[in-house]
């Protein structure tokens, strides 16, 4: 199977380390992993916004980078979400016949990491090492649009020297939503305080999540009330070893 990394810009820029550590998760487990350097956006910022016509062009780069592929694995449920739910329509709205066919070829091969783990390669236990007390934030995109459901919980579950605790009210949403943080801060922060509190209660000592944005918001929140609580990806947890550094 060719498994190619689509590791989205917002990862590229600001947490490359999780890309990194899908690669070695991955070729840990016997597959090897194609890079296209020319990927670029998918243009969910842009489709989310209303700009659906600059996300056109993005839309296309990304079925012509990854039309080659049998398998295109994301670490962010909100891009996988994206792709596999708006390019063809984003086609579609513009007369673009040629590239919806394309965009709903691919789209189907488009997983977010859990999913292609689980339910493509067919594992649970990644052979992971992580030995921390930890609990789980389901956000929006992997709960609502990709309905992942318990795949991550699974692996979680089979890592090695886990504490996995589960969070209060984990459905709820971190207030993040790209725009909506921004557009209307005052409710983002009340969601944000619920969030951060029930993460507190749980005593863990690190917050995990399919995606970076939730991340950064929930963990700048944390840092800023100098909890001394983490955030790990999923992906960096499912990547530890015995041997790796923490």
């Amino acid at each position: 199977m060719r498994i190619a990394l689509f590791v989205t810009c917002f990862n590229d820029t600001m947490f490359p380390r999780t890309g990194r550590a899908v690669v070695t998760l991955l070729e840990r487990l016997g597959h090897t992993v194609d890079f296209p350097r020319a990927q670029a956006c998918c243009g969910q910022m842009h489709i989310n916004t209303g700009y659906r016509s600059r996300a056109l062009p993005m839309v296309r780069r990304f079925t012509e980078v990854f039309a080659g592929h049998d398998a295109i694995v994301t670490p962010s449920a909100s891009c996988a979400g994206t792709i596999r739910h708006h390019h063809t329509k984003v086609a579609q709205e513009h007369g673009e016949a040629g590239l919806a066919a394309d965009a709903e070829r691919i789209g189907p091969r488009v997983y977010e990491l859990s999913e292609l783990l689980v339910d493509v390669l067919g594992v649970t236990d990644v052979g992971a090492y992580f030995p921390h007390r930890v609990t789980y934030h389901p956000t929006c995109h992997s709960l609502r649009t990709l309905r992942v459901a318990d795949r991550p919980l699974k692996l979680l579950r089979a890592v090695k020297g886990i504490d996995l605790v589960e969070l209060p009210a984990a459905e709820s949403c971190c207030g993040f939503g790209g725009t909506f943080a921004l557009k209307n801060a005052d409710t983002s922060h009340a969601m944000l305080a619920d969030k951060m509190r029930h993460v507190q209660e749980t005593g863990a000592a690190v917050l995990t999540a399919g995606d970076n944005s939730c991340l950064l918001h929930i963990g700048g929140g944390l840092s800023r009330l100098r909890t001394g609580i983490g955030t790990r990806h999923l992906a960096e947890i499912l990547a530890s070893t015995d041997g790796d550094p923490r």
